[in-house]
């Protein structure tokens, strides 16, 4: 743990949109070897008044750290407690290689004001803490509750509809004129060289979005070997085929692109007690999104697309993934939503050709969820030491990719060869 100095306040970069506030800086890091002292230091920090501290650990993210901490003052209820926790977050070993954590804090403080994301405490040298959410961490199998998933669909629409994208700079820190923790063709690179990679992978887009997140995280694969050189060649390629085929199609948002959450598993999922929820019918359920580190502009249908892919949790179990019937239904709550909150409202609106519409779309999309997290997998299987099998789960997801690519070219089909669970799933009705 890092100890030493008065904390500061941090600005985020001013971008126009209020979230320039000064975010209160702690000079302090969390240790994973230290967890109870190096978390009590940064909770006391911003509540030096906490007297009988305990913590919570979270165990559902296979990236961060996630405690919730609570002061148990005697005679306050399990709700009077929660209502004053906090959410300590300390990021992974290494993930500023595929996240950028400033970006990240101007998504949290964005979508604060949008109210959409809890209050941001502050920050440390390896985390942030912010405000706990009341609330229910959804499972896999919650996803798929009809009542559950048009609450998602429902808040999803709201993000997309009432967020702006935000322009920024997609780069990395730099050392001796190469691209510090990159290799292979950007590790030639020099700063400008491989900004302009980033920034224009997607001709006409405004950067960051989906496209120069990937490009990055190609360019930060391992290049150790002969094997690992050549994936990342064919990454690329494909890459490349993808940005082609795909970004330049129209889409919700401006210029095709939307605010979205991309990282929509369910322990990103939060329903709130019904004393929370919105005004009006008091049945349905309300939900809210945690964890934005890889929030950025996307086309709307990877967004859902890549939430679908999550029905089946980290066991990647493809049987439970939504049949076409159950994504229409999610679709069309998630339209009747999205075009009842735009900021500029567009007057009248064919709802069921919009439904038929976007339903298409994300059928066209639903390989790339697999090819975004195979790629951040394989990084993450050097650099993580949390204890989840990484190589495993990139191999599983660039296989969800690889059956899609077999199956709109027509390749699986000519070879012969048993269309696989996956897609089996996908084109199944009810």
């Amino acid at each position: 743990m890092a100890v030493g100095g008065e904390t500061e306040a941090h600005p985020t970069e001013a971008n126009g949109n209020g979230t320039d506030r000064r975010i209160r800086f702690i000079p302090l890091s969390y240790s994973s070897t230290d967890s109870d002292d190096s978390a009590l230091s940064l909770v006391l920090t911003v509540r030096p008044e906490w007297e009988n501290v305990e913590f919570v650990r979270f165990t559902d993210g296979i990236t961060n750290t996630l405690l919730k901490a609570v002061n148990k003052k005697p005679g306050l209820s399990k709700d009077e407690v929660d209502k004053e926790a906090i959410l300590l977050r300390a990021y992974g070993n290494g993930t500023d290689l595929i996240i950028d954590r400033h970006r990240e804090t101007q998504n949290h403080e964005l979508l604060a004001k949008y109210g959409l994301a809890p209050e941001l405490i502050a920050r440390f040298d390896n985390g942030m803490m912010y405000r706990f959410i009341q609330g229910a961490v959804t499972k896999p199998e919650d996803l798929r509750k009809p009542v559950i998933y048009k609450a998602v669909a429902r808040r999803l629409a709201q993000w997309h509809a009432e967020v702006p994208c935000i322009p920024g700079r997609t780069g990395h820190s730099r050392k001796n004129s190469k691209v510090e923790g990159f290799a292979g063709p950007a590790g030639n690179l020099g700063d400008a060289e491989f900004q302009q990679a980033l920034d224009h992978v997607a001709p006409g887009k405004p950067s960051p979005n989906i496209w120069s997140v990937m490009q990055k995280w190609i360019f930060a694969l391992p290049t150790d070997t002969e094997e690992q050189r050549s994936r990342q060649a064919e990454l690329q390629k494909e890459l490349t085929a993808l940005v082609s085929e795909l970004s330049q199609r129209p889409g919700l948002g401006q210029n095709g692109l939307v605010f979205a959450h991309c990282d929509l598993l369910s322990g990103n999922v939060i329903v709130l007690p019904k004393s929370l929820g919105a005004a009006g019918d008091k049945t349905a359920e309300t939900v809210t999104f945690i964890d934005y580190e890889y929030a950025t502009p996307s086309p709307a249908a990877f967004d859902i697309a890549n939430h679908f892919a999550e029905w089946g949790g980290f066991d990647c179990d493809f049987s439970v993934l939504p049949t076409r019937s159950q994504r229409r239904e999610f679709i069309t709550e998630y339209v009747r939503t999205y075009f009842s909150q735009l900021r500029e409202q567009p007057g009248t609106v064919d709802e069921a050709a919009e439904v038929e519409k976007l339903l298409a779309e994300v059928d066209v999309f639903r390989g790339l969820p697999g090819f975004y997290w195979g790629i951040w997998a394989l990084i993450q299987a050097t650099i993580s030491q949390i204890d989840f099998d990484y190589a495993s789960y990139a191999e599983t997801r660039l296989g969800e990719y690889w059956a899609w690519r077999a199956e709109t070219s027509g390749s699986r089909e000519k070879s012969g060869a048993e269309m696989p669970l996956r897609e089996r799933r996908w084109a199944q009705e009810e």
